[in-house]
């Protein structure tokens, strides 16, 4: 547990429903350790007194203008867990304020906001953690100790694989839930971007190649199976400039839901990581497999440890750069195919569900990706059939690379006279 500050830490979350309600309720667990203070909730429409129960006789302040709300309350950190078209605009309003920020993933909705927001966050002088939660657990640098002296031998990949389900109602929550863009407006809610983003960013973080100076290359096969606009059964492979692969196949229109893993592949073994439960699966020549659960530091947590004692935070916005050149290629690659009818079935409505769609076979097609660190197209997939694999350009290399020990990029002109339009948010 970090280090109590004198004072809890006043924090303003922007977004407190859909996902929100999760950071809500873990303001309120360090709340009661006295680590945190909620003074203000950032909603187009106020959350009602049962929303705020736990919170009741310190009610935080209520406003749908984020930056006049954290003028008001004196915030201190902020919690960002709103629409992924908002995350520049909103972290640049408390930059420019010198509020220290929890992003939620993913970071922006492009590159060009991405950079941004490293340049705002590294003007202001503020800590920014993204709020990639699989990078607290204690098994990333277990597994990278077991890289390092090679317990399975040479690396020759990482592998990620989600096979997750998602009705109908999933796409019907938000009116920019599955879209590509809105009007002028890139939002890119894609299955690789948005629900499954952590199995390829850990696969990023694993591999030691977060940053977008370590890509080389980026291709993407993106199909739907949900009338939509965005991806929802993808698979990417990324060329590191380590010459190391990282593939991810994932799925939100599995038969069956899974638990999304990462695999490290070595010529003498194999490390499988669920990342989701901090569970960990060795299994290497001449020796039985060898399971293990480990801890977990919560983010928030760090970014206060990181306030009051100066821990090193865990999740940098430079640390996910890698991750955001795969947003930039699914963001401007061509739309995702539309999967033929008998690639996939609907599984009827329940009391508690809506209809969904099922790719037939797909749970084994994501293992398979894994596993053999292969695209869709390479694996005989009939729909991805006559697929060739969209390429990003050679990735662009920033102006100067950032500086890791400082908070990011270069200053930003813009903020220098950034007084903060009224900016309102919607909870993603």
């Amino acid at each position: 547990m970090p280090s109590l500050p004198t004072t809890p830490v006043p924090i303003v979350l922007a977004g407190a429903r859909g996902h929100g309600r999760w950071h809500l309720a873990n303001i309120r667990r360090l709340q009661h350790q006295g680590l945190v203070r909620l003074a203000g909730v950032c909603e187009l429409m106020p959350l009602d007194a049962g929303e705020l129960d736990a919170f009741a006789g310190e009610l935080p302040e209520q406003s749908a203008d984020f930056g006049a709300l954290l003028d008001s309350t004196g915030a201190r950190a902020a919690v960002i867990c709103t629409p992924i078209q908002t995350h520049a605009e909103l972290a640049l309003t408390a930059a420019g304020r010198g509020v220290h920020l929890l992003l939620e993933k993913p970071t922006a909705a492009t590159r060009a906001d991405f950079e941004r927001i490293l340049a705002g966050v590294q003007h202001a002088g503020i800590a920014c953690q993204v709020g990639f939660q699989s990078f607290g657990s204690h098994a990333v640098p277990a597994i990278r100790q077991l890289v390092r002296t090679g317990a399975i031998g040479t690396v020759r990949g990482y592998g990620a694989a989600g096979a997750w389900v998602r009705d109908e109602a999933y796409y019907r929550r938000a009116p920019w839930a599955g879209r590509r863009r809105i009007g002028d407006t890139d939002v890119v809610d894609g299955v690789l971007t948005n629900p499954l983003a952590h199995a390829v960013a850990t696969a990023l973080e694993l591999a030691g190649s977060g940053t977008a100076q370590d890509v080389a290359g980026v291709e993407t096969e993106l199909f739907r199976a949900h009338d939509i606009e965005a991806d929802d059964t993808s698979c990417v492979r990324i060329t590191t400039t380590a010459g190391v692969p990282v593939t991810a196949a994932v799925t939100l229109c599995a038969e069956q839901a899974g638990e999304p893993y990462v695999i490290v592949h070595g010529d003498r073994g194999r490390i499988t990581f669920w990342y989701k439960q901090d569970r960990v699966l060795v299994q290497r020549a001449g020796h039985g497999p060898e399971e293990a659960v480990h801890g977990r530091t919560d983010l928030l947590e760090n970014l206060v440890d990181h306030l009051v004692r100066d821990a090193a935070l865990l999740v940098p916005p430079h640390r996910t750069g890698a991750f955001m050149e795969v947003v930039e290629a699914v963001r401007t690659a061509a739309e995702p195919r539309a999967l033929p009818a008998d690639a996939w079935y609907t599984v009827p409505a329940t009391d508690s569900t809506a209809p969904r769609r099922v790719v037939r076979g797909i749970d084994a097609l994501v293992e398979a990706g894994a596993d053999n660190l292969t695209l869709f197209s390479e694996l005989g997939a009939p729909w991805a059939r006559g697929s060739c694999p969209g390429e990003a350009p050679s990735v662009r290399p920033p102006t100067s690379a950032p500086d890791p020990t400082a908070p990011d990029v270069a200053p930003s002109p813009a903020l220098e006279s950034r007084t903060g339009p009224t900016t309102e948010v919607s909870s993603s």
